[in-house]
């Protein structure tokens, strides 16, 4: 074992150990960083203290302790052991536990010191997995505050070694050169006349017959792997067996993918990357890379999640890639060209950055963090996905402002998804407890095969469900009962009565209480169901409604007789556009899902004025009687707040009148109880509520109504929202006008539109003065002959302006 990589530079990694806090280590795939070097660092490294080391997914877990065990001719649960969700193999005597994240978080939360614990080891680091990235947070705030003597090794083939020296700047780089074999690395595209599926299984059998050994096939997911599997069977011979290996695979089954095939075979293993860190498949010599996967992106604005798949970053096909060659020299195809290559992305997206943060955003507040920014981060939490986590946890009862309620903190010590965690402590009686817990079992581990019913996997009870069950009412400390199945429906909305459904109308198709939609398959048994609780949803890209994975079938009066409290009462007034009335009604409602709506007697003025208030808003601006009036006097408004910004002027565009329909509307209301009514309301005059007293002498003198022109007539000025203000005057009115009138303070020349005897337009200016002494000339000459009865003065500037014709002598 001290042939491999990894221990040329132990004693490097030794030394730091006596000197730095934070060390990073990149060491390449097979180098030996998970499978050798923690045992020569509890034997070498002076540790005082446990070493625990993450692994970010189980099946490595156990792979790692089993392997590090076996070095030491021991079995997991002695020197080695190591803990996972539902399972735990350590003892007294263990001094190396290797854990997957969720545990690390739930051992920090419990003992912030990490008593007898000298070094944490993060592996694979690259794939900045949420938990990941909080262990690491909350394990440098231990180190700042509590314990300046822990140690922390983060490792990886593929660190982000600028991001993470930009955060842990005292922390030495030690970097591992070379492999233990060699791996030819290839780029080949897959042909276009094939679909996907069909061209990746006719590459794998060609590589398959053109070369020795066993195979890995790296897939987006599970529908993938099942449809080049069925297609792989066809193509390959007899004596190669094909293995899918995927997370949501029991892990006895993923156990056999990563055993050596039998003497006399070889096998194709096909799986998503899960394979892509820490796990050494026997015999693999050969690795196919369809360069994709699938990552989970949580949508703030539904609280869904949607799968999206994408081409992975150079870092994981690098990590790929070492897949082979970890026994022998092996071989790795990429199934795209050199150049796309090059072009992805150098590193993958941490998934704090795309997740639902309910989770950590409890575990920070029962870590006693209420500043996010008070912590060090890779990658800072984004505020929306935050904020949305909030929202979630006050609904579930857990949050009260920024702190956790009681109830918050129990549900915090679980570890347990928060909604979960909230089904599981509001269940107050023994089978309550066994039947919370199973349920929350199922959701955490769904089964597979298309079966949507609840029902259905409650009555199976497999035995990795009881086990966690069973483990569940452990860390709440209570002993559970028997599993009840007509418990699951109150339970069930304990954490999700945002997900009680309603079909509505087309086959498969439902609405949820949170207002969204979501669907069923159409040949789905449960589709006969009207109401339904729909816990787990994904969201498609295809469909704006949510895919419905797995439901409850809800008898809705039994239902609402044991969740009285669901119920929500709600007295409104609406309009009636068929009767153009309004009527009164009560509504029965879940959410936004309408159990049933009454009449009610006759409503009160101020219920009638907020209704009509509410269908402004719902309708908008132009059920409303605009007068000529009215247009203008928003058009002032918005003029002045563009010639006159030394003052403060209500903003007048349509949002902004409809959020304020209390202020300026609801006081001109008095009196009106119909829609008619409410057309007669004078809107110019009610629009005046929006100005003070001050403000609005301002807006008459500054931007008034009319002009009195020369001959004593009140002109009506006309405001336009993108042109300067126009007068429209006869032109003999304004004989002993010198200069054009202005406005705003003599900001804004008016434009006059100078008009005939008969109204008819002579002349556009805005320069009045210079118009009586040049262009003036030749409109006299034609106005003398048309017009022969009226005056048209030479010196129309200091002639006395009139309205009538000549007076003959």
């Amino acid at each position: 074992m001290s042939s491999l990589p990894v221990a040329a530079v132990l004693s490097e990694l030794l030394s730091a150990l006596k000197t730095a806090s934070q060390i990073l280590l990149n060491a390449p795939t097979g180098a030996g960083k998970s499978t050798w070097l923690p045992l020569q660092l509890l034997q070498q490294g002076d540790i005082n203290g446990r070493i625990i080391v993450l692994e970010p997914r189980r099946l490595a877990a156990r792979n790692v302790a089993q392997r590090l065990a076996e070095l030491l001719d021991e079995k997991p649960g002695q020197t080695v052991g190591y803990r996972m969700r539902a399972e735990s193999c350590v003892s007294s005597r263990t001094r190396l536990e290797v854990v997957t994240e969720g545990v690390l978080t739930r051992m920090i939360q419990r003992d912030p010191e990490l008593t007898d614990v000298g070094l944490v080891i993060l592996d694979e680091f690259h794939e900045r997995s949420l938990q990941a990235d909080l262990a690491l947070a909350l394990l440098l705030d231990v180190q700042q505050g509590l314990r300046d003597d822990l140690k922390l090794l983060i490792m990886s083939a593929t660190l982000d070694n600028t991001r993470l020296q930009a955060l842990l700047p005292d922390a030495p780089v030690i970097s591992c050169e070379g492999r233990t074999f060699a791996v030819e690395r290839r780029y080949q595209p897959l042909a276009v006349n094939l679909r996907f599926v069909e061209a990746v299984a006719v590459t794998v059998a060609e590589l398959l017959r053109a070369e020795s050994g066993s195979l890995l096939l790296f897939l987006p997911g599970v529908g993938e792997i099942q449809r080049v599997q069925e297609q792989l069977a066809e193509r390959v011979a007899d004596d190669v067996l094909l293995c899918p290996l995927y997370g949501a695979l029991p892990l006895s089954a993923q156990r056999q993918a990563i055993l050596p095939a039998p003497a006399g075979k070889r096998k194709v293993v096909l799986a998503t990357n899960i394979a892509e860190t820490s796990l050494t498949i026997e015999g693999i010599r050969l690795v196919v890379d369809c360069a994709q996967e699938r990552v989970a992106r949580f949508d703030s604005r539904t609280g869904l999640t949607r799968l999206v798949t994408q081409r992975i970053s150079q870092a994981s096909m690098t990590q790929r890639a070492g897949r082979a060659g970890r026994l022998e020299p092996g071989i790795c195809l990429h199934l795209i060209s050199k150049e796309q290559v090059e072009r992805a992305a150098p590193q993958g997206e941490a998934e704090i950055l795309h997740s639902d943060l309910s989770a950590l955003l409890m575990e920070l507040l029962q870590w006693g963090c209420r500043d996010i920014g008070s912590l060090s981060w890779l990658d800072r939490p984004p505020v929306i996905n935050l904020d949305a986590a909030h929202r979630l946890l006050s609904q579930l009862g857990a949050l009260e402002g920024e702190r956790l309620t009681v109830a918050g903190q129990r549900m915090a010590t679980l570890g347990s998804d928060p909604r979960l965690a909230a089904m599981l402590c509001g269940a107050n009686s023994a089978d309550e407890l066994a039947s919370a817990a199973l349920l929350a079992a199922i959701l955490e581990e769904p089964p597979r095969g298309g079966i949507a019913d609840i029902n259905v996997a409650f009555s199976r009870r497999q035995s990795h469900w009881q086990q966690r069950s069973q483990q569940l009412c452990q860390r709440l400390g209570r002993k559970g009962g028997q599993p009840q199945a007509d418990l699951l429906a109150p339970l069930l909305a304990k954490g999700f009565a945002d997900r009680i459904a309603r079909r509505r109308g087309q086959e498969g198709r439902y609405q949820l209480a949170n207002g969204m939609g979501a669907m069923l398959d159409a040949d789905d048994v449960l589709n006969r169901h009207e109401w339904l609780i729909a816990p787990l949803l994904l969201q498609g890209s295809a469909s704006p409604d949510a895919r419905i994975l797995l439901a409850l079938p809800v008898d809705i009066s039994a239902f609402i007789a044991a969740c009285p409290a669901l119920v929500q009462h709600s007295d409104t007034v609406e309009w009636d556009d068929a009767q153009g009335t309004l009527k009164a009604l009560r509504r029965r409602q879940i959410g936004q899902l309408t159990l049933s709506v009454q009449p009610l007697a006759k409503p009160s003025e101020a219920e009638l004025h907020q209704a009509m208030l509410n269908g402004i808003r719902d309708k908008g601006l132009d059920v409303l009687n605009w007068t000529p009036q009215a247009q203008q006097f928003r058009l002032r408004l918005h003029c002045a707040a563009r010639w006159l910004p030394e003052y403060t002027w209500p903003a007048a565009d349509d949002a902004s009148l409809l959020a304020s329909l209390e202020k300026w509307l609801l006081p001109a209301l008095a009196g009106v109880h119909s829609l008619r009514a409410l057309k007669a309301v004078d809107i110019s005059q009610a629009l005046c509520n929006l100005l003070d007293w001050s403000s609005r002498q301002r807006l008459e003198s500054s931007l008034p109504t009319h002009y009195t022109v020369p001959t004593g007539s009140r002109i009506a000025i006309r405001y336009h929202e993108d042109n300067p203000p126009a007068l429209a005057v006869r032109m003999q009115e304004m004989f002993g006008e010198a200069s054009t009138p202005v406005i705003a303070g003599g900001r804004i020349p008016l434009v006059l539109e100078l008009l005939s005897p008969a109204q008819r337009p002579l002349q556009i200016t805005r320069d009045l003065s210079a118009f009586w002494q040049g262009a003036y000339r030749e409109v006299q000459k034609e106005m003398k002959g048309r017009y022969p009865k009226h005056v048209w003065p030479d010196d129309p500037a200091n002639t006395a302006p009139t309205r009538r014709v000549k007076k003959y002598s």
